[in-house]
């Protein structure tokens, strides 16, 4: 019967497996990267929208 786990004796087996780990872990850093670049770029365009939004209100309120 063979084992639920399974431990090479051979640890070059363990190559492929780790080659496949830092590929996914590479390729979930730039993702997360990537992401977070355009979040910054739209908040900046929503702050500007309502930046400007803001300002053109407060230019129609009446003077007391």
């Amino acid at each position: 019967m063979m084992e639920f786990l399974y431990f090479p004796q051979d640890k070059t087996e363990y190559i492929p497996a780790l080659i496949t780990l830092l590929f996914f872990a590479l390729g979930a850093f730039v993702t997360m990267r990537i992401i977070l670049k355009a979040a910054k770029k739209e908040k900046e365009i929503v702050d500007e929208t309502y930046d400007n939004h803001n300002i053109d209100e407060s230019d129609n309120k009446p003077h007391s």
